[in-house]
């Protein structure tokens, strides 16, 4: 696994999840690896936990994690919405990792999905030679999850086709794939259920019908309730990423990633930290999971072409790339927010001057 650059949430934290396994005595829903009090400490982590130490996978609300959990310990699916950089992904990998041991049975969705990605394909040599048969059939992540009674993960559900998605409907409330071509059907083994993810910046791509929309329970995961709070997730992951990456040890700089946040958080919300001065929001996110990429690239520019020491001018670069999506109207957005807030930072001349020169 040392050559692989990003490992399965079930390899990278194999040992937790043994850790938790080992002494986890509570009740078990069927087919899963994990009590869901196990899972729920797994994904919060626990520094103090008598096997050992488990790492925070996703910091937020416990409520909302222990939501999720129990949502899939019944019949009905759940959808994690919220907008990009909100760790949808993310969670989806962890909690399939912990109650099924596998996240890999996955449907990702895009414009271009097919039926087949839902439901399952053939394997036209074999069909063409022997005609319909179970051999030639290709099942899909979703038909290998209900026969295995494991946990299937279907990413950005509302960029698929309508009719796409609808393929789902049999699936989540029959529990049953019917094969026609073949007169048999495939049935749910317990421990089966899907995790879905949605964007709620694309409201109105392909909206969910009220038919498989009833089949979710929908959990909204926020963006960082604090400025604290979104400082602890982007240093974490930094420091996470810079290990898989194997970049050279350079100080994370927690100056720098408090700024990073600020500017983000301002220009999300409009308004300064301190609620003095408003600000126009430009039309990206700017999420928490681009401020990680800012700070990983700052990182990478500070170990291999600069001191090894992560400063404003390392991060500059990858702020207005961030800010600057639209380059007409969001130019104008940061100009006025690095002339107006920026500059007027007494300890922040370095950045201005950086930010200035990248822009």
């Amino acid at each position: 696994m040392t050559t692989v650059l990003r490992p399965h949430a079930e390899d990278q934290y194999a040992d937790e999840l043994a850790i938790l396994a080992k002494a986890d005595d509570r009740p078990r829903p069927p087919g899963w690896k994990l009590s869901p009090w196990a899972v729920t400490t797994y994904l919060l982590g626990d520094a103090d936990y008598p096997g050992g130490p488990i790492t925070p996978k996703y910091i937020g609300p416990r409520r909302i994690v222990e939501v999720a959990v129990a949502t899939l310990a019944t019949d009905r699916a759940l959808l994690l919405l919220g907008v990009p950089g909100t760790a949808k992904t993310w969670l989806s990998e962890h909690l399939a990792a912990a109650v099924s041991g596998d996240s890999t049975l996955l449907v990702q969705g895009t414009a271009g999905t097919a039926e087949e990605a839902i439901r399952y394909g053939w394997n036209y040599a074999r069909l063409l030679a022997e005609g319909p048969s179970r051999e030639a059939l290709t099942p899909s992540p979703v038909m290998r999850a209900m026969a295995e009674g494991r946990l299937a993960r279907v990413e950005e559900l509302t960029r698929m086709p309508s009719d796409v998605q609808d393929a789902l409907i049999t699936v989540l409330s029959e529990k049953t794939l019917p094969i026609p071509e073949l007169n048999e059907e495939v049935q749910a083994a317990k421990g089966f259920n899907v995790i879905a993810t949605a964007n709620d910046r694309d409201r109105g791509v392909n909206e969910l019908s009220s038919a498989l929309r009833r089949r979710f329970n929908t959990v909204v995961l926020p963006t960082p309730a604090t400025a604290e709070e979104e400082v602890d997730i982007v240093s974490r992951r930094v420091t996470q990423l810079g290990r898989s990456l194997e970049l050279p040890d350079t100080p994370a700089g927690m100056e720098e990633i408090r700024r990073v946040v600020t500017v983000f958080r301002e220009l999300r919300a409009g308004v300064t930290g301190d609620g003095r001065t408003k600000v126009k929001s430009p039309s990206g996110t700017l999420s928490t999971a681009e401020a990680i990429s800012v700070l990983t690239s700052g990182i990478a520019l500070a170990a291999h072409f600069g001191d090894g020491v992560l400063r404003p001018a390392d991060v500059a670069a990858g702020i207005v790339g961030a800010v600057i999506q639209d380059p007409v109207s969001d130019r104008v957005v940061w100009q006025e927010y690095l002339e107006t807030v920026v500059r007027e930072r007494k300890d922040w001349r370095d950045f201005y001057r950086a930010c200035r020169d990248a822009s």
